[in-house]
């Protein structure tokens, strides 16, 4: 189950370098410099473009760290170009690459715990079904919305890309 479901957020992140690389077209075609989409937010109270991406992108990473009990890559959140989310996106996604289904032997009953959490732990399905894959999703979905609120042309099939179809 682990698995299988950071293999979607692998195919999210491609999604979302894909969304990018739309921005930075929509940005050519409408003349204006696509760097301006990092500090585009929703509401006055909601986390700029930049820092959607950048959660989405640690949500996967440490998510399958914490999970697996393998080191996550370091990222400074210092992206300042669209074309520096685009290179932050693709590693995370090449680094989920590197996992087998083996290495989440034991995910569900592994302890989790953050520095936030003031001393408080939760198990690793727990971690997985109530933290990381909605928080995934959550992120991943604002940059999704803050890019077609500012009229880059995506749409549900950009969010869900290829699917896995099958003759009967």
């Amino acid at each position: 189950m682990y698995f299988d479901a950071f293999r979607q957020m692998r195919k999210q992140l491609g999604q979302l370098d894909t969304w990018l690389g739309n921005a930075a077209a929509h940005a050519e075609a409408k003349s204006f410099d696509p760097n301006l989409y990092l500090d585009f937010r929703l509401a006055p109270d909601q986390f700029a473009f930049a820092r959607q991406v950048q959660i989405t992108c640690d949500t996967a990473k440490l998510g399958a760290a914490r999970l697996t009990g393998k080191e996550a890559p370091k990222h400074e959140d210092n992206e300042k170009t669209l074309d520096e989310l685009r290179a932050r996106v693709r590693a995370v996604a090449g680094h989920l690459e590197t996992f087998v289904a083996s290495d989440f032997d034991g995910a569900a009953t592994r302890v989790v715990t953050q520095p936030r959490w003031n001393g408080k732990i939760m198990l690793g399905a727990d971690y997985f079904m109530e933290h990381v894959v909605p928080n995934f999703f959550f992120h991943a979905s604002h940059v999704y919305a803050i890019l077609r609120h500012n009229g880059v042309p995506i749409g549900k099939k950009d969010y869900l890309g290829t699917l896995t179809m099958r003759d009967p």
